[in-house]
């Protein structure tokens, strides 16, 4: 039969394949969500912090950003072997290595974020009784949400990818289907496996596109230095109206 020959021809596209292992595929997939979507947000939670605290000067900038760069230089297997000691082959394991990769893209981009916000526009916040943290929260990261979101959106794709490593301690989403198959030879099984990855990665970068274009309507002015004039509008209208 026709649905049976491609499996047994080991075609590259086989429907019967995606047919009959519906739910493996789809286990595989929830499971690669998943830990990308953890990474990413206790990625950002830690980022802001550490950008933070390179923003307060050279002093903490080049320990932070070196080693966070540092970081990223490791090799998937060098890296999650590092961490096997201490997180046993668990998704724990995974999850906290895509963090620590994660962290080069998303520290860079929030503290470029927070140096964007025009000066005046803290001065302005500051002169209405501002402190430091009702200053942070309510005017310098709304108007730091363009360089944020952007990070954010590198740091998705490059954890979905990243992701599938995963698979050495069998927490690797679709990575656990992609690596013994290629192993075996089984063509559909890559191949399909490879695409929803692929798939994966762009409808997370269309989701993250449309959030930050909701999000960041100012940044969408066409005129020669309307984004730093509306960005700056913007400001004042987050400390006014906060």
């Amino acid at each position: 039969m026709a649905g049976q020959s491609c499996l047994v021809a080991n075609d590259w596209i086989c429907w019967d394949y995606v047919t009959s292992r519906s739910q493996e595929l789809t286990d595989a997939t929830l499971e690669h969500v998943w830990i990308t979507g953890v990474s990413v947000l206790i990625g950002l939670a830690v980022s802001v912090p550490l950008a933070l605290l390179a923003r307060r000067g050279r002093r903490w900038a080049a320990p932070v950003l070196g080693v966070t760069t540092l970081l990223y230089t490791i090799p998937s297997l060098a890296m999650f072997s590092l961490l096997l000691p201490v997180f046993g082959l668990s998704a724990a394991l995974v999850v906290t290595g895509l963090v620590l990769y994660s962290l080069t893209i998303l520290v860079r981009n929030v503290l470029a974020g927070l140096e964007s916000v025009p000066e005046e526009v803290r001065e302005a916040a500051r002169g209405m009784g501002y402190g430091p943290g009702r200053l942070l929260w309510q005017v310098e990261l709304p108007l730091a949400l363009p360089a944020l979101l952007a990070g954010v959106r590198i740091a998705t794709v490059s954890t979905v990818a990243l992701t599938t490593v995963g698979s050495i301690v069998g927490k690797g989403g679709l990575g656990n289907l992609i690596a013994p198959a290629v192993n075996s030879s089984f063509k559909a099984q890559v191949l399909t496996a490879s695409v929803l990855c692929v798939l994966l990665a762009l409808v997370a970068d269309l989701l993250l596109l449309g959030v930050q274009r909701l999000l960041t309507p100012w940044t969408r002015a066409t005129r020669p230095g309307g984004a730093r004039a509306t960005r700056s509008a913007r400001g004042a209208r987050i400390a006014e109206g906060a």
